[in-house]
């Protein structure tokens, strides 16, 4: 029963998409708020207080018996990236829905519990991600959210007020480190080592942090027929150049965990027979070590400063994020072991290259982090599938470390 409601609930939330092909529901977007009153209906029917804090997070509310008593938290997000998978983020609200399910069967808890579905994880939209935890625990960007605007113009102030939300009230949302107890999510792995190694849960000790760079690249546009090779000032040639530097420093640095991706070119005019004259780019740098993540986003830094003047093309790089990586909680990870231990559950131990809610709230509270094996490591796309009896599997090591901190 358990296993075909959860597939159920997943499936359903699918079809809240803007496309066929995958889940496309960007954040604050009229796929991702249908998303969110068909959760909260879910919520409310399990009998959990809903609300919906200023930064458009869904916070549903199981009360304890201690009035006093700090809270027991998981959750994860609903929005997607464009045409992504139906697990991304879905697992960790519909998972974390039923083992507030169970708990409230067993009985009265002294702990408040509370789901959260945080607004906004992805990048995809606006260029920054988990802008709903960041408001949560205080670690908002106003000045650069206020700028921010998605591919057809719209800033992320209007998408908020089309919502019902207030910017200027963010602040509101912002949680005191004494509210809380424990913060745990419930994840897909979104890489295959879990499946590789025929493992069943993954126990998070560390999230990777991106540095998110955008590199402007300035040439001359001029007629691709008439300008001698010699005398061409081509900013595609050189952000193709920034493309390899991009790859070839993160190499150097793979030792270390770290990794470096150019997600994005704009190219203009972005007409066959036109040398390009501007290009824009967007990098993600991420990594486990910090000094890593540093030292390659300088060298990067200095490879552009020279290759700019080199082929006379001025180049400009806007940092539009940059997180830390985060150590989570040892004691929970401890605990969640003992708890795969006891059930007879395969494990491992890993880090995160990808970034999650979880990697915020750890910021004020104990956080740690439960993962499961997706198919083939698939991930942010059509493709990406997890089994059900693996979903649930963490569903039950979720449900019992809730219930240990919560009792």
């Amino acid at each position: 029963m358990e296993a075909q409601w959860l597939q159920e609930k997943i499936d359903q939330l699918a079809t809240f998409s803007e496309t066929k092909t995958g889940v496309t529901r960007l954040a604050f977007s009229s796929w991702d708020e249908k998303s969110q009153a068909f959760f909260i209906r879910e919520m409310e029917q399990v009998g959990l207080t809903v609300r919906k804090d200023a930064a458009g997070n869904l916070i549903g509310r199981l009360e304890g018996t201690d009035v006093a008593a700090t809270v027991v938290a998981t959750g994860s997000h609903l929005d997607s990236v464009p045409q992504g998978g139906k697990y991304d983020g879905v697992v960790g609200v519909v998972g974390g829905l039923l083992a507030v399910k169970r708990l409230k069967a067993k009985g009265p808890l002294t702990h408040p519990v509370e789901l959260i579905v945080f607004a906004a994880e992805e990048s995809s939209r606006f260029s920054y991600s988990t802008i709903g935890s960041k408001a949560m625990t205080g670690s908002m960007q106003i000045r650069a959210w206020k700028k921010a605007v998605d591919r057809e113009g719209v800033s992320l102030v209007q998408a908020l007020m089309n919502r019902g939300l207030d910017f200027d009230q963010f602040s509101h949302a912002v949680r005191s480190r004494d509210d809380f107890k424990c913060f745990i999510e419930l994840h897909i792995e979104q890489g295959y080592l879990l499946e590789r190694g025929q493992e069943v849960i993954g126990i998070v000790e560390a999230i990777a942090a991106p540095t998110r760079l955008k590199i402007t690249v300035a040439g001359e546009a001029a007629h691709s027929g008439t300008t001698p090779m010699d005398g061409r000032h081509d900013a595609l040639v050189s952000a193709a150049k920034i493309v390899l530097a991009v790859r070839d420093i993160a190499m150097e640095q793979t030792h270390l965990g770290t990794v470096g991706t150019v997600g994005v070119l704009n190219v203009q005019p972005g007409s066959m027979n036109v040398i390009p004259g501007n290009v824009e780019m967007w990098v993600d740098i991420r990594g486990v070590q910090q000094e890593s993540i540093i030292d390659s986003i300088q060298e990067l830094k200095d490879f552009v400063s020279t290759l700019a003047e080199e082929e006379e093309t001025p180049a400009a790089i806007d940092v539009l994020a940059s997180d830390r990586p985060v150590i989570l909680d040892e004691v929970l990870a401890d605990q969640i072991e003992t708890i795969c231990k006891r059930r007879k559950i395969s494990y491992r131990r890993m880090n995160s290259g990808a970034g999650h809610d979880a990697m915020n709230m750890a910021k004020i509270t104990p956080t740690g982090m439960i993962f499961i094996p997706c198919k083939n490591g698939v991930s942010h796309n059509p493709a990406e599938s997890a089994k059900i009896e693996d979903i649930l599997t963490g569903v039950d090591v979720l449900t019992q470390i809730l219930f240990d901190q919560a009792k």
